[in-house]
């Protein structure tokens, strides 16, 4: 259990990915049920879903090496 908890301290943005991607895909999968999509529609849906968690994720990430900005006394 310690391993997971240092891989989730050593890598935030991974677990971050990982998670806002199974939650976007269970989301996917629960909507669009019912739209009668092939099994390779369904792969790609599923494979550009995690890409865009990873890319949401890595937006939201831009922001966290800015270093505080202080004023000059």
């Amino acid at each position: 259990m310690d391993a997971v908890k240092t891989w989730i301290t050593n890598h935030p943005n991974l677990f971050s990915w990982l998670i806002l991607a199974i939650g976007m895909v269970a989301l996917l999968l629960v909507e669009a049920r019912d739209v009668g999509l092939e099994t390779s529609q369904w792969f790609w849906l599923i494979v550009v879903t995690t890409l865009v968690a990873g890319a949401c994720i890595w937006i939201i990430s831009w922001g966290d090496d800015d270093e505080p900005d202080t004023a000059e006394q």
